[in-house]
């Protein structure tokens, strides 16, 4: 037999291993490891009360997280909101209305503010035919460049 799996397994290696596999999620998307990880850091919980062999602690484990990513896949994931539109390209901002808050009167460009951010900015620098005062909403016609082109909004 294979000598380390006579090593008792603790409650803080479950800990630390729980903790690596959430920190991993960060290089990796898909939010899969951290339900992995979560799951982990539940059987180091559950050895700080009980004492399980470590074949029971791999089945709780695996069936956690199993349980775990099937909800999260299912029901969870699904009805999340991106509320960033992020990697939605130029649709993601045709359209959108947002809100002047720095004037391009006298100039050829402005500031606006979006009411979520799209394509990870809530402020955008934009570009009108007419002057736009401060507090005026502006749709967004086309895009040049990191600039948008709007005209003003009812």
């Amino acid at each position: 037999m294979i000598e380390w799996l006579n090593t008792a397994i603790e409650y803080w290696h479950w800990l630390v291993f729980g903790m690596l596999l959430i920190i991993g999620e960060v290089f990796l998307s898909g939010f899969i490891l951290f339900w992995f990880g979560l799951s982990a850091l539940f059987v180091g919980g559950m050895m700080l009360i009980l004492t399980l062999t470590f074949q029971t602690q791999l089945f709780i484990w695996a069936g956690m997280a199993l349980i775990a990513i099937v909800i999260w896949l299912k029901f969870i994931k699904p009805r999340w909101k991106d509320r960033t539109h992020a990697g939605m390209g130029q649709e993601t901002m045709l359209g959108q209305v947002g809100l002047v808050i720095e004037s391009n009167a006298g100039k050829n460009r402005g500031r606006l503010r979006f009411p979520a951010p799209l394509l990870g900015e809530d402020e955008w620098v934009f570009i009108s035919d007419t002057d736009e005062a401060v507090g005026n909403k502006v749709k967004v016609t086309d895009i040049s460049g990191n600039s948008l082109i709007v005209t003003h909004f009812s």
